[in-house]
């Protein structure tokens, strides 16, 4: 599996577009475009690679996350797949603007076409990728495991020396905590963990050195 990150918006998300050989299927991960530049940069990627897009999964709902979700999902006429638990977070998108200053943008409600829950596999050509439920840093977070790739996307579940706020509307410290250690640091220590901010690491490091899970 190829995985290509695409940093965006004013809260630095990571953007990912997995897929495998040019001319074969494509999964976008928490499309969180705002600016024109940003959206051409993804769209353009796809168009070059020729790529044919099949889903758009969201690790939770967000706005940072999911700001191009529905022009994604129009654009390539495929569905919003996310956890029905985050119903709540995508139908307030434009209150979610308000509360960090970006009313501006003017992001409409979005709706979630598809619900996935544990267990539930999504295939990308002939690899699998497995749904994990890690809610905490909101009430229906998905992580998102690549096992024959040894990568894990985390959202904003697990980063790189850190882990998740719980502060805003959903969150809770201890679900996030329990989260963590069923479902991430189970996996092969040398998993590959993709977040939803900063850079990378593997399950292994944020075993031995995150702070918070100390």
């Amino acid at each position: 599996m190829k995985i290509s990150r695409f940093t965006v918006n004013a809260f630095c998300e990571n953007t990912y577009v997995l897929w495998q050989n040019d001319g074969g299927d494509a999964i976008i991960v928490d499309p969180g475009m705002t600016r024109q530049h940003e959206i051409d940069a993804v769209e353009n990627f796809i168009e070059e690679h020729a790529l044919h897009v099949t889903h758009i999964l969201l690790t939770h709902a967000h706005l940072d996350h999911i700001f191009a979700a529905q022009r994604e999902a129009s654009h390539y006429s495929v569905k919003v797949h996310a956890s029905r638990g985050e119903s709540d977070n995508a139908a307030s998108l434009p209150q979610q603007a308000m509360r960090f200053g970006m009313k501006k943008l003017q992001p409409q409600p979005l709706v979630i076409d598809s619900f996935l829950k544990q267990g539930d596999t999504i295939m990308l050509g002939d690899e699998p990728i497995e749904v994990l439920e890690t809610p905490g840093h909101t009430p229906g977070g998905l992580s998102f495991y690549l096992p024959q790739s040894e990568v894990v996307l985390t959202g904003d579940t697990l980063f790189n020396g850190s882990i998740g706020r719980t502060d805003l509307p959903g969150g809770d410290f201890d679900t996030l905590i329990t989260s963590i250690r069923t479902q991430l640091l189970t996996l092969p220590p040398t998993t590959l963990i993709a977040p939803g901010h900063d850079d990378t690491s593997t399950i292994g490091d944020q075993i031995a050195y995150n702070p918070y899970l100390h």
